[in-house]
């Protein structure tokens, strides 16, 4: 199951390194997501930190300049895995 729905995700990059980014779905097509905007959470005008693209078989691609590799797998692992809670 996809993230379906905007969240918030805490990404680490290093023992003192880490960020909050907001995650929004942008593009939907036949149930699922496709396309999510990234931007720093919390900020009245956030900064843009790019977006996650993701292909039918669920691979993705990372479309900016701003995360690190490690930062980019932990948000595209936080996608895929998302578990809303009841």
């Amino acid at each position: 199951m996809y993230l379906i729905k905007e969240a918030i995700a805490w990404v680490k990059n290093g023992p003192e390194s880490h960020e909050v980014v907001q995650i929004v779905p942008e593009i939907i097509q036949e149930g699922k997501v496709l396309c999510y905007q990234l931007y720093i959470a919390y900020e009245p005008n956030p900064d843009y930190l790019g977006k996650i693209l993701f292909d039918a078989q669920g691979y993705w691609i990372y479309d900016g300049d701003t995360l690190s590799v490690t930062e980019q797998e932990q948000v595209a692992k936080f996608i895929i895995n998302y578990v809303e809670v009841i």
